[in-house]
């Protein structure tokens, strides 16, 4: 029996490449999102494909909701032995205009997400006695970002998470890592920040700024994400894997 991923974030951008291409290996695919036409729209281009999925309607900050999505993934692919914790926001302000609010709720979705939906499908993997984790952080977690302090904290603390459950979770056979995305603007976040004007650097700079000369694409993220969650990886956990063109981190 094929393995079952779930995929969180999965109804568009990163998260939808990434629940494509682990379709394409054969998985079936739990499609999580809080926009649920956007997670069957994901669905629908799986099975026209050849593969297997379900919408899946939940805030991964819920742990109710994130427990009853599990559930209907589970009762209709079997145990979750791969995850993909992707979904996030983002979001821009001075550090001295940043409300309480906007922290709560950067960290609520960000990291207190990840954790949750971790928790919930673990025992699948316990079980099994092998799993993959791969957790989406940011470039801008390793460099920073001007207006960015929250976002770029909840995306610091995914690594540190990574780190810290790869060393726990090593000895169960199962594997945790993380990708800091760098520069990928087909996205709808990207463009939207874009649109606002809330970008810090102009798309040429940008390009100027990467050796690859060129913007990541979702799908660049979601082929690292595909040999992190295979067999192929088994050696590798607690890692960063950087795929962003190039750009220099510290």
């Amino acid at each position: 029996m094929g393995k079952t991923a779930l995929v969180t974030g999965a109804a568009a951008g990163i998260g939808r490449a990434c629940a494509l291409r682990l379709a394409r290996d054969g998985m079936a695919i739990g499609i999580l999102d809080v926009n649920l036409e956007g997670c069957e729209r994901v669905v629908a281009e799986i099975e026209a494909a050849g593969g297997k999925a379900i919408a899946l309607k939940a805030s991964v900050a819920d742990r109710a909701q994130v427990t009853a999505a599990v559930a209907r993934l589970r009762e209709a692919f079997g145990p979750v032995t791969v995850l993909v914790n992707n979904a996030g926001i983002t979001g821009f302000a001075a550090f001295e205009d940043l409300t309480d609010a906007a922290w709560d709720r950067m960290m609520e979705i960000n990291l207190k997400g990840p954790f949750i939906v971790t928790q919930v499908v673990l025992p699948d993997m316990k079980a099994a006695g092998w799993g993959r984790i791969v957790n989406l952080s940011s470039s801008s977690a390793q460099t920073g970002a001007v207006r960015m302090a929250h976002y770029s904290a909840s995306k610091g603390a995914i690594i540190t998470l990574t780190r810290s459950l790869a060393r726990e979770l090593g000895p169960l056979g199962i594997t945790v890592n993380n990708i800091p995305p760098g520069s990928v603007m087909n996205t709808e976040m990207s463009q939207a920040s874009a649109a606002a004007g809330l970008m810090n650097i102009s798309e040429e700079q940008l390009l100027q700024s990467l050796p690859v000369r060129r913007v990541g694409e979702p799908e660049d993220i979601a082929d690292a994400c595909a040999w992190l969650a295979s067999d192929g990886a088994g050696y590798v956990t607690g890692q960063t894997i950087g795929v962003n063109g190039g750009r220099v981190v510290s």
